[in-house]
């Protein structure tokens, strides 16, 4: 198979992908990762098809994730998913990235997270994002500007954060717009309805993220009376029109043994959740609270269960704390990502409310080889214990230097 079609351009293979994307056979998908293998231009991501190869002959549990994109996704999203995300960001994008690393000295990061706009109807306390003005907001043409740097740099996966991002207006425009792309949008939930289910089907290149904070009890407590049968509601919407979306939750002192149980991870699973975002309590934003940090027995629960779950649950775990191992340590500062907030300020990570640039003063390739970026980077590989990755919570001490020099 290999010798029949090394010499496809990219165009070829993607219409393959897609012609095969029909039948969620172990065979079938066995044969996709020949197809994804010939694109692929760094050893390492050949390894790593290889080794996907791998786990569908052993009819391994996390193939039962590839499967549901194919078996249960609306022909549009799915062709926008295998198309968008798979070969134009993780295939192609891969070697455009290479190429950038090779031609400026650094290589780009993996995504941007993007806040378009500050509004937001809810009042959660402890919320990172808590302390901005809420009348801030990216216009179309800045946002636009954004993902045309990302992809000049090979990047073509951006996460959508805020505020709530569907409160603005034009946001699906943006989403047609750079209809190459994949975006990733942190949401609450509580504005999806039919009318926008229907938009998220003919863009088809949208993923929500659902924010609670473990069942019924502890999201209402913390988002206000309903919004967790909002959610529910907004889940069930998505899963009988055959779009994929994930859950995004939060780990505090209070809720640990809540999301990590099987009742929880297992009701996700039965509403058609596709992957689930884990982020650790960090003290910023709105009314921080030290006692809502997640002790380190909490931390290291959260570890163990996300392992026995990636090898049991169909679908994918992302913890960005425990994950630090697999990741060689801190992402933030533009080595896999960094932060765009709704006053353009170019921030190194979300929860990282500090910084020297600015969109409307600089472009991202700048900013990206700045003096404060290329600290953050140059910090990053000081520290053994790859589970303590973060100059905020794990090692404040290199944060207060980096800040102040």
């Amino acid at each position: 198979m290999l010798q029949s079609i090394k010499n496809y351009s990219t165009e070829k293979i993607l219409s393959l992908l897609l012609s095969m994307a029909t039948s969620s056979s172990n065979e079938n998908l066995a044969r996709m990762t020949y197809l994804m293998e010939l694109m692929a231009k760094k050893d390492y991501y050949r390894e790593r098809i290889r080794w996907i190869r791998q786990l569908i002959r052993e009819n391994h549990p996390s193939i039962e994730f590839p499967r549901r994109i194919i078996r249960d996704l609306h022909p549009n999203q799915r062709d926008k998913w295998i198309s968008n995300l798979l070969v134009n960001h993780l295939l192609s994008g891969t070697n455009k990235r290479k190429a950038w690393a090779d031609r400026e000295g650094y290589y780009p990061p993996s995504t941007v997270v993007i806040s378009p706009t500050m509004r937001c109807n809810l009042s959660c306390y402890g919320c990172y994002a808590g302390d901005y003005d809420k009348s801030l907001e990216l216009s179309r043409d800045e946002i636009d500007s954004i993902l045309t740097q990302m992809k000049e740099m090979g990047v073509y996966f951006a996460v959508i954060s805020g505020g709530e991002p569907f409160f603005k207006e034009d946001i699906f425009d943006i989403f047609k717009k750079h209809s190459d792309m994949c975006f990733l949008v942190f949401t609450h939930g509580g504005l999806i309805d039919e009318r926008m289910v229907q938009r998220l089907i003919e863009v088809g290149n949208v993923m929500p993220a659902f924010s609670l904070e473990g069942n019924e009890l502890e999201t209402d407590e913390r988002r206000g009376p309903g919004h967790f049968q909002k959610v529910m509601h907004a889940m069930d919407l998505l899963r009988e029109a055959g779009l994929s979306f994930c859950g995004s939750f939060t780990q505090t002192s209070r809720n640990t043994e809540i999301i990590t149980s099987d009742q929880f991870i297992d009701m996700l699973v039965e509403k058609g959740c596709f992957a689930i975002w884990l982020f650790s309590y960090v003290p910023v934003g709105r009314e921080p609270d030290m006692r809502l940090m997640p002790t380190p027995e909490q931390r290291d629960l959260m570890r163990r269960r996300t392992v026995d779950y990636r090898a049991s649950k169909p679908m994918v775990f992302i913890d960005f704390w425990n994950d630090g191992p697999i990741i060689s340590g801190c992402i933030a500062g533009g080595r896999k990502y960094f932060h765009i907030n709704a006053n353009g300020d170019i921030e190194p990570c979300v929860f990282c409310h500090f910084a020297v640039d600015n969109i409307r003063r600089t472009t991202l390739k700048d900013a990206l080889r700045s003096p404060f970026f290329t600290k953050i980077r140059e910090q990053q590989g000081e520290h053994e214990n790859l589970l303590r990755p973060c100059m905020l919570i794990d090692h404040p001490e290199v944060g207060r230097e980096i800040f102040h020099s």
